[in-house]
């Protein structure tokens, strides 16, 4: 049970706080004219999750970790994109809330595949945290460990596409939505800031 509480505790610590991705995907869920429409976003979100989380437990934690300038390079790639996902979210008017200018399927894979792969407070956090922490169990410890996260992460962006399709359905005001957006995009700049001035100071 150790290593599936851990895991439970571990993973919903390192996914409930406001990001990129969790803007995402939420986001879908409210402008998509249908949840089903919505479901590519939150189930790439995921499979990158997996991927992340299985890498992390093998060991690309150690590798990344190891050497500096690929920590550094991530840092800066992230960095930057963090700065273009929040002028995207800024500029998402009206249209896009009331599902007139819902993404396509294709784009919604690769922004997701994007706010993922690309977001450095992600990598870093299931590289440093989830991969260190498996060190300490081994076999089918470790294996209960890596299930127990990735079924977490599943569960959440599937419950925030839910989540942004029910609050459309109950017909809160597009100008509620209009201001999260603003909020979460102030919010990922504030991220990419704060990564800044943690690049500076190291």
């Amino acid at each position: 049970m150790e290593p599936i509480l851990h895991g439970i505790i571990l993973a919903f610590g390192l996914i409930l706080p406001l990001g990129v991705q969790n803007v995402f995907v939420f986001t879908q869920g409210v402008t998509q004219p249908h949840l089903l429409r919505a479901l590519p976003a939150a189930i790439t979100a995921a499979i990158c999750d997996t991927l992340l989380i299985i890498l992390a437990i093998l060991g690309l934690s150690v590798i990344v970790l190891q050497f500096e300038w690929l920590r550094f390079g991530l840092l800066v790639v992230g960095i930057l994109f963090l700065i273009y996902m929040g002028k995207v979210i800024w500029s998402s008017g009206a249209a896009n809330v009331e599902g007139k200018e819902a993404l396509p399927v294709k784009k919604q894979i690769l922004f997701a595949l994007s706010v993922s792969l690309l977001n450095p407070h992600a990598l870093l956090d299931i590289i440093g945290v989830i991969g260190t922490s498996a060190v300490k169990y081994s076999g089918q410890q470790q294996f209960a460990f890596a299930v127990t996260c990735i079924i977490v992460s599943w569960l959440w962006f599937l419950g925030l596409t839910i989540a942004g399709a029910t609050l459309k359905k109950i017909k809160i005001a597009s100008k509620v939505f209009i201001l999260f957006n603003k909020c979460s995009a102030v919010f990922i700049w504030g991220t990419a800031l704060y990564l800044l001035m943690g690049l500076l100071a190291s």
